[in-house]
């Protein structure tokens, strides 16, 4: 720890012009006495650091000091910080700041600002809830990275409302759509599964190891369900969702403003709900058990509001 913590304050000072011994000890939650002897350690090992007191005053690498750039092209230390600062948008971790602080310092600080300008990245939804970072988050990284079972109650739609209770080896975190999943073999039903984060609740890590599996890379399909394909006749003014949904090659004009797609589908309450959304913009034409289905619903509603 004292090493990275000794690196990180090299490259910040790469970066910055001038950083103050308590904004340090904040930052890698240590006591300002133990930064003081950082920088100690630092400058027996030749590297030029100058200290200035005051409201203002601060740690800051002399000038002539120049750090070795050369692994990485321009562009290329552009492409990384973007790159970090978007998992950083979903992930707070050290390593995160760390590796981030690491990159920026080979680059000057016009080139930093001009990262900062060209894309801004937030993860967070238009509307609704803003949590992207489950808390269990930390505790399920925490057991893959030491090879721990974990035990936790599981909230799943497909088969009902009653949490299931699950004991997993978990392999891997898979960020999609800013949701967190989890990949896991489960002992319970012996595969490889995929488990949305924010459905956990009631997690435990066991002193329990487990060999590491070979990682199934097919299983990567959150829904483990079999999508299919629905025709659906839409009206012209859903071109824009329906193609950044469906895929431009899978849409086709119909006749007048009518247009048909080719619409992946999960026949669960979810996907019923998405189908009613289009409101009479969108009708169902095959297959028909999907076509009825969206017809009892349609029935159920009138009924509420027809009373």
């Amino acid at each position: 720890m004292k090493i990275e913590r000794i690196l990180s304050i090299v490259l910040l000072l790469l970066e910055r012009k001038k950083v103050s011994s308590s904004e340090f000890a904040k930052m890698f939650e240590v006591t300002p006495r133990t930064i003081f002897r950082d920088i100690e350690t630092i400058t027996k090992a030749g590297i030029p650091i100058t200290s200035s007191p005051g409201v203002n005053g601060g740690f800051s690498i002399m000038e002539r000091y120049k750090f070795e750039k050369k692994i990485f092209t321009q562009a290329e230390i552009l492409v990384l910080i973007l790159g970090l600062n978007s998992i950083h948008s979903t992930v707070s971790s050290n390593e995160v700041l760390n590796a981030i602080a690491k990159v920026k310092s080979l680059i000057s600080e016009d080139e930093n600002r001009l990262v900062d300008k060209l894309i801004a990245i937030d993860p967070s939804p238009w509307f609704g809830s803003t949590h992207v970072k489950p808390p269990e988050l930390g505790q399920i990284r925490t057991a893959i990275e030491e090879d721990r079972l974990i035990t936790f109650e599981y909230l799943d739609p497909f088969e009902g409302m009653t949490p299931l209770e699950l004991t997993i080896e978990p392999c891997r975190l898979v960020l999609k759509n800013s949701v967190w999943y989890m990949q896991g073999f489960c002992t319970d039903k012996g595969g490889f599964r995929m488990f949305k984060v924010s459905r956990i609740s009631s997690l435990v890590t066991h002193h329990d190891t487990f060999r590491k599996r070979q990682i199934e890379d097919e299983v990567l399909d959150i829904t483990e369900k079999e999508i299919i394909h629905l025709t659906l006749l839409f009206d012209q003014s859903l071109i824009p969702y329906m193609s950044e949904y469906c895929g431009e090659n899978n849409i086709r004009l119909y006749e007048g403003a009518k247009w048909i797609a080719k619409f992946p589908f999960i026949p669960n309450d979810h996907g019923y709900t998405h189908l009613l959304s289009f409101g009479d913009k969108c009708e169902c034409i095959e297959p028909e058990h999907v076509r009825s289905e969206l017809t009892k619903r349609i029935e159920g509603i009138h009924k509420i509001y027809s009373t």
